[in-house]
């Protein structure tokens, strides 16, 4: 009985070291799609054609800056109609009756500025932003073994109030690739439901491994599937197309 508590002490004692910690989980999700290899990325831009249904096909076009620049084009009908635009300062929309272009509201705004510097995504820029990334548990994404993680990023307003900010990632356990992000929605009609994006189709950009599937949605409810067709990485860019037009 003393050599069985002690052979079964020493397996315990190995198992616990070769446990991942969540710094861990994410050196090794950061490593499994470049790595430091992103440092040299200044921007990414994203091309796709979105089912509309009906045969119909909308391109779309999502930049992505490293310094937080972001805008989404997407054509419809002929006419450019602008989401989500970001220049560092000011965050606007095109209104999709009126065609005119429309500034964010102060709240939205002022998160936008706080999230300007998560590229190229906020669990790999937690420490040097000072998010807390804690290691929950273990779940599984569509039939494969994941870690989930917490990550506690800065707070962010809710109706001019500050609120907690949470975001939870569910890395691949034996590829390290971040499968499913889920984040609680704090405000409008969907509050408190879980707002959920899950990952597919890897492939290596310019040293850089990009997923150029997406699922968006809400959880247990209505979602959007977009597949990229084409995904560049430090190309040119207008950055006229940032600013709000006059």
């Amino acid at each position: 009985m003393k050599h069985l508590f002690i052979s079964f002490a020493l397996l315990l004692t190995s198992a616990l070291s070769h446990a991942q910690t969540a710094d861990e989980i994410v050196k090794n999700a950061y490593s499994a799609v470049g790595g430091d290899k992103w440092n040299t990325v200044q921007n990414m831009k994203m091309s796709a054609n979105v089912d509309a249904g009906g045969g119909m096909k909308i391109p779309i076009e999502v930049v992505s800056m490293n310094d937080g620049k972001t805008y989404t084009k997407i054509n419809f009908q002929g006419q450019n109609i602008f989401q989500n635009v970001f220049d560092g300062t000011t965050l606007w929309s095109t209104n999709f009756m009126t065609q005119k272009a429309e500034k964010a509201e102060k709240d939205e705004t002022e998160n936008m500025k706080r999230s300007a510097k998560e590229f190229p995504n906020a669990l790999f820029s937690a420490a040097k932003l000072g998010y807390k990334v804690e290691l929950v548990g273990e779940e599984k994404v569509d039939g494969v073994d994941c870690f989930k993680l917490k990550l506690d990023k800065k707070t962010h307003l809710v109706e001019g109030k500050e609120e907690a900010n949470i975001e939870y990632y569910y890395v691949d356990k034996e590829s390290f690739a971040i499968l499913m992000v889920e984040s609680e929605m704090t405000s409008g009609e969907m509050k408190g439901k879980l707002a959920q994006t899950k990952y597919s189709d890897y492939q290596e950009v310019n040293g850089v491994y990009i997923a150029y599937s997406m699922i968006s949605g809400v959880k247990d409810g209505a979602s959007q599937t977009i597949t990229f067709d084409k995904i560049e990485l430090n190309t040119s860019i207008d950055t006229k197309l940032f600013k709000f037009p006059k």
